[in-house]
């Protein structure tokens, strides 16, 4: 399979899910619906929000009798007590918000481990070809970068907005009561900042989108670069690599820029008409108060109200920001979430039959005592049979990788793929572990079309070996143990014995138990490699894929572990890819590909006689590329 360059973030398909990019008012509503989980600790908060806002209210009405019923008549000791009682009603509303933000911290936290999870979760469900088609730091990015902005948004501004929407609605009440005449002139001021909030937000909210997806192509740049580091110092590719990040760099500053540059110039705007709005109230307020219209004391207490109504407004647009970029970054998580599943309808499952049954045969028994069980009851034997019919397959519509395969391997065969990179070696294996649909044509496993097989039944009863190795971090013990993850320490070492790693691990610092960080560094590529046969080796399979399984490992290293790999194969099946013709020369049949077609079949022996393509890449007229 040619390898394939991931498109840039934000480019690739994001799957098929109802929400739609952008729709804020469903983006809202399932964040909601994470949030609502927690109803018992929602309702505790509701409760110390309502009892903070009508505390702050009414702590401003108290300047009313305050001044009309103390300060002008001269009522020290009257005065003591309502300033006790003022001291009283700060105090508790103090608490109860310091109680509701020490909840809903609680809440966050919880929240966003529960959406963490279910990413995680989701990704597991994700067939290889979304893989291939997002960049994995883009992806990362979601589970770090955009979770961030949704725990933030949770924890500091989602009490606080629904705090200050209270305490506007009970302030705009207590105005109307003092005196509705000057109410009308606040609800002027009051609809032209909504109108700001409004265009200001609008805007604000389409810029933290592009500043989200670019900070995701920044990340998956970054982490792509840190992987291939030795290849980009290889080619002296330090400059062209400093120009292309510097590109995304730029992308990502004039994003974050300008989305700030809009979240910034809310504060402002909305400042300066409250200031506007308050001097317009007390010069109105004035008048009326000489024309006796109004008493000093409600006056006092409708200008605190003036002051207060234009807090939450100004609160609300200085969290604005983090609402924006969360909503932005919600936004992206619930893309992958609503991404396409790997589809698996299959019903046929793997089990375990009785080691000294006879419903089976011996060769069903000898395979590890498993058979596959159809959804109707029946046992088959677990044999190894693979068989192509007409197998079509593109991982585009534009391009057809494989037209019209057909091919078969017996039980205990070995069959070779030879052929140029991207004739469609790899493809073939890929398909038979249904990491991929196929267009047309049906792919057989012991008589049952692989649809029909679950895909963790039917992956259970494969090895693999590729060619790019990946190591886990943990032992080197646990590494091997992935394959078969219940093996015992006795099957570990066998599994080490059989694909020769058994001694060069033993000279490891602690052996088994020697720890592996950052995809086995520590180790030679040829060591990575003898583990990830035994990897395979330990698990045991029926059916065995080999991607070039050994071009990591030099000629000696291979000599060495031939009569290893040997037993692995035995009594099995196995699909080979390899580069190297002196590996598959003992295979029974050798299959030569070009451009997706089978172009010879058989045996060396048989395809030396032909003299085709096969006997020019063996003899040297001819080369693999």
């Amino acid at each position: 399979m040619a390898n394939k360059k991931a498109p840039p973030a934000g480019h690739g398909r994001q799957g098929h899910g109802y929400q739609r990019p952008g729709d804020l008012k469903g983006t809202i509503g399932r964040l909601l619906g994470y949030i609502g989980r927690y109803k018992a600790l929602l309702v505790l908060v509701a409760f110390m929000l309502l009892a903070s806002s009508l505390l702050s209210v009414a702590s401003s009405y108290l300047m009313k009798p305050i001044i009309n019923n103390y300060i002008i008549p001269g009522d020290f000791k009257g005065l003591l007590k309502m300033v006790a009682l003022l001291f009283g009603c700060f105090a508790l509303s103090a608490l109860c918000s310091y109680t509701y933000a020490r909840i809903m911290v609680r809440i966050s936290q919880q929240t966003v481990a529960k959406l963490r999870q279910d990413l995680f979760d989701k990704l597991q469900e994700l067939p290889l070809q979304y893989f291939d088609t997002h960049q994995s730091g883009d992806l990362m990015s979601r589970f770090t970068n955009d979770i961030d902005t949704v725990s933030e948004m949770i924890n500091s501004s989602f009490a606080s907005v629904i705090s200050n929407v209270l305490t506007f609605t009970c302030t705009v009440i207590m105005m109307l009561v003092l005196n509705w005449q000057l109410t009308l002139i606040s609800f002027a001021f009051l609809a032209l900042m909504f109108m700001v909030v409004k265009v200001i937000g609008g805007k604000s909210r389409t810029s933290f989108r592009r500043q989200q997806q670019a900070l995701g192509a920044v990340n998956g740049y970054i982490e792509e670069m840190i992987e291939g580091q030795k290849v980009i110092k290889v080619f002296n590719h330090e400059g062209k690599a400093v120009k292309e990040f510097s590109v995304l760099n730029e992308d990502y500053r004039v994003a974050a820029t300008e989305a700030q540059a809009y979240a910034g110039s809310m504060m402002p705007a909305m400042g300066n008409l409250s200031r506007i709005n308050y001097a317009v109230t007390c010069c109105v307020g004035g008048l009326l108060s000489i024309g006796g219209v109004f008493d000093v004391g409600s006056l006092g207490a409708y200008l605190l109200y003036v002051k207060q109504v234009s807090q939450p407004i100004a609160q609300i647009s200085q969290q604005v920001n983090v609402l924006l970029a969360a909503m932005a970054g919600a936004e992206r998580i619930f893309a992958v979430m609503d991404a396409k599943p790997e589809i698996d309808e299959g019903k046929t499952v793997l089990v375990r039959v009785e080691k000294d049954g006879d419903t089976l045969t011996e060769t069903a028994r000898r395979t590890g005592h498993w058979a596959w069980k159809t959804p109707e009851g029946q046992l088959i034997e677990l044999r190894g049979d693979v068989r192509f019919y007409d197998v079509v397959f593109g991982y585009n519509e534009e391009k057809t990788v494989l037209k019209g395969i057909s091919l078969y391997a017996k039980p205990g065969q070995k069959i070779a793929f030879v052929g140029s990179t991207g004739a469609g070696k790899t493809t073939i294996t890929n398909l038979i572990n249904r990491f991929y649909e196929i267009q047309s044509g049906t792919i057989t496993y012991d008589g049952i079309d692989v649809r029909d097989i679950a895909k963790d039944s039917l992956r259970r009863s494969l090895g693999i070996v590729l060619q790019d190795t990946h190591l886990f971090t943990g032992t080197v013990a646990d590494n091997i143990r992935y394959g078969k993850l219940d093996a015992t320490d006795e099957e570990v070492r066998a599994a080490a014995k059989l694909a020769n790693a058994d001694a060069f691990i033993r000279h490891l610092p602690q052996g088994y138990d020697t720890m592996l960080t950052g995809d086995g560094g520590n180790l030679s590529q040829g060591e990575r490699q003898l583990l990830a046969i035994a990897r395979a080796a330990v698990s045991d399979p029926p059916v065995l894929i080999l991607d070039e399984a050994t071009s990591s490992i030099d000629t000696r290293t291979e000599k060495l572990i031939e009569r290893g790999m040997d037993s692995l194969m035995a009594d099995r099946t196995v699909f080979v890819i390899a580069h190297r013709l002196s590996t598959v020369r003992n295979a029974q049949a050798i299959l030569v590909l070009e451009q997706g077609e089978v172009i010879e079949r058989g045996d060396h022996d048989d395809l030396i006689g032909q003299k085709g393509k096969y006997y020019q890449l063996y003899t040297g007229q001819a080369e693999l590329n």
